[in-house]
């Protein structure tokens, strides 16, 4: 019951979790954003100190319940080493705890914390790194099928989906995603919780205060036969058969040695009744301990009859013959009195042995035509998805020419964050703001010293006065909450014209695209050449006013380079 109860509330955080990184309109969070804000990381950093003390409280009374239940990183684990375990059932053995590996990172994440190394916080986090797979890897996977979707529902005249453009963010960012899902799902395909033991800061830490809980569970040596289950189905690899001990600081209270034990021998129970029954009787070794708890005077030393070969004992039953040198069982077939001998000797010895069928040429044939035309399907899709991607043109088939990300001196951070600063120290590049931004305007930073974190660019759109959508969700306090008018007063930067990209000037054409679409009405068009009326207009920038929204470098006509662009500010303003 307990592991059932463990894997549905854990199974409800997995999912919850996951859909505020797939749902790009943002209405899930709404519901589920507590969930991201209840981690342990986010927590800390954001000082929730009620939401801090909830998880100190739960280690303390039930053990690494976090990790197993909250933690999305930990139960993704879970999930792959269950899978695993349908191909090898009984895999695991007891390991000794890497304590040397688990501290020094713990120490290394502390230090990170301490000196403000933001990457270095970022590439450790569980929350975090789970965060980058799933809005790198699987969100994906899901905008394409909801574009699959949106597909079909237009040409049926529905409206209830609509395409959402699928790209590519940042190239570092996808790499660290896919190197951190190969570690993890190598090393719980492989052996288990071995990650959450060994690399994971925050499950050392716990760890440490699991040691004390209240509630653990426990080994009875009078029922333990010593069969081994509970160990070969330990994810953490923590049960000491021999020594009937489990290391509860690496034991995250899955409850699956609850489950597989038949004796009833491992219980989960309150730690002032477990030297009742955890240990053997005074005086008495616990290997003299037999099946079922009834202790007798009879040695425990082996049977001489109980170490004869399993295979001859098999063999000498039912006719059954065992041969050594062959390693294999063979049976006597008596012949029939009543068959019709046809040419068979009356006495056959039929040879147990395994056997298997090549397949037929036809089934070959089969199989290769399948295959080539699977290829072949893939390599038309992707090259006209390449094909579409290289080229995009306009009504009248000309080429458009994407944008290019202007070279700022100072990065644009996202209002609320308060300071490039202040987004450093807090912001665990999770990537949750920058998977529900509807404007497309934030994406990880390729800067080292801010590798990973939101910046904003403008060459998708940009930032509207009245979208609050990343104050909202962001669970570590890096980017404050903020109301519409609050954010409409934010200066996060100004905007700077660059009179040699103007197409006023390079293709003697009037615009004043910038000044019509600004919200707040700081760009005005000003003559060209003072006197002169019938000069062209070129844009003038009250920086007083302008609160770099980025509107006027995204609507821009000038290619690849907008003619003006927003430069960020290190501490932002109030206009």
């Amino acid at each position: 019951m307990l592991r059932k109860i463990r894997i549905g509330i854990a199974l409800v955080f997995f999912c919850g979790i996951t859909l505020l990184f797939l749902d790009f309109t943002g209405t899930l969070h709404a519901f589920l954003g507590w969930m991201a804000k209840v981690q342990f990381m986010p927590a800390l950093l954001a000082f929730q100190g009620i939401v801090l003390g909830a998880l100190v409280l739960l280690t303390l009374l039930f053990g690494r319940v976090y990790c197993s239940f909250i933690c999305p990183l930990g139960i993704f684990q879970d999930i792959i080493s269950r899978v695993a375990a349908w191909r090898k059932r009984n895999r695991f053995r007891y390991l000794k705890a890497r304590n040397g590996l688990r501290y020094s990172m713990l120490l290394l994440y502390v230090a990170f914390l301490l000196s403000g190394f933001s990457v270095g916080v970022s590439l450790f986090d569980p929350y975090s790194s789970y965060g980058r797979i799933a809005s790198n890897l699987f969100a994906p996977l899901y905008q394409w099928g909801n574009n699959l979707l949106a597909y079909f529902a237009e040409r049926a005249d529905s409206y209830a989906f609509y395409h959402h453009e699928v790209w590519l963010k940042s190239l570092s960012v996808f790499l660290v995603a896919v190197v951190s899902f190969l570690v993890v799902a190598v090393l719980a395909w492989r052996r288990g919780r071995l990650y959450c033991n060994t690399l994971c800061p925050v499950g050392s830490f716990l760890g440490l205060l699991s040691r004390f809980s209240l509630f653990r569970p426990v080994v009875d040596a009078r029922k333990c036969s010593q069969c081994g289950l509970c160990a070969k189905n330990c994810k953490s690899s923590c049960i000491d058969v021999k020594e009937r001990k489990i290391d509860y600081s690496r034991c995250v209270a899955c409850m699956d040695c609850l489950d597989v034990c038949k004796k009833g021998a491992v219980r989960y129970v309150f730690v002032s009744k477990r030297e009742s029954f955890a240990n053997p009787l005074p005086g008495e070794d616990a290997a003299s301990v037999p099946q079922g708890g009834k202790r007798s005077q009879v040695s425990s030393k082996p049977d001489s009859a109980s170490l004869q070969p399993v295979p001859e004992v098999v063999a000498g039953l039912a006719g059954l013959s065992w041969d050594p040198i062959a390693k294999r069982v063979s049976v006597q077939v008596a012949p029939d009195p009543m068959a019709d001998r046809g040419g068979i000797p009356p006495e056959s010895t039929v040879a147990l042995t395994a056997t298997q069928a090549a397949p037929e040429p036809l089934q070959e044939k089969a199989l290769a035509s399948r295959r080539q035309f699977i290829r072949l399907s893939a390599s038309v899709l992707l090259s006209t998805a390449v094909a579409q991607a290289q080229r995009k043109v306009d009504g009248g088939l000309a080429e458009i020419i994407d944008k290019e990300i202007p070279d700022r001196e100072t990065p644009i951070t996202p209002p609320g964050s308060l300071s490039a600063r202040n987004m450093a120290r807090h912001c665990t590049a999770c990537q949750l703001c920058v998977s529900v931004c509807p404007n497309q305007v934030l994406h990880p930073s390729r800067r080292m010293e801010t590798l990973m974190q939101p910046e904003m660019s403008y060459e998708r759109g940009y930032c509207r006065p009245e979208c609050t959508r990343c104050s909202e969700v962001c669970p570590t306090g890096a980017i404050r909450l903020l109301d519409r008018a609050e954010k409409s007063a934010t200066q996060i930067g100004h905007a700077v014209w660059l009179r040699e990209n103007c197409v006023v000037l390079t293709d003697g054409v009037n615009c004043g695209n910038c000044a019509r679409h600004c919200p707040t009405g700081a760009i005005t068009m000003i003559l060209s050449e003072d006197g002169i009326w019938d000069s062209p207009e070129i844009p003038m920038v009250d920086t007083e006013r302008c609160i770099g929204c980025g509107a006027c470098e995204n609507l821009c006509p000038a290619r690849p380079y907008s003619a003006i662009y927003v430069e960020g500010h290190p501490v932002h303003r109030k206009v």
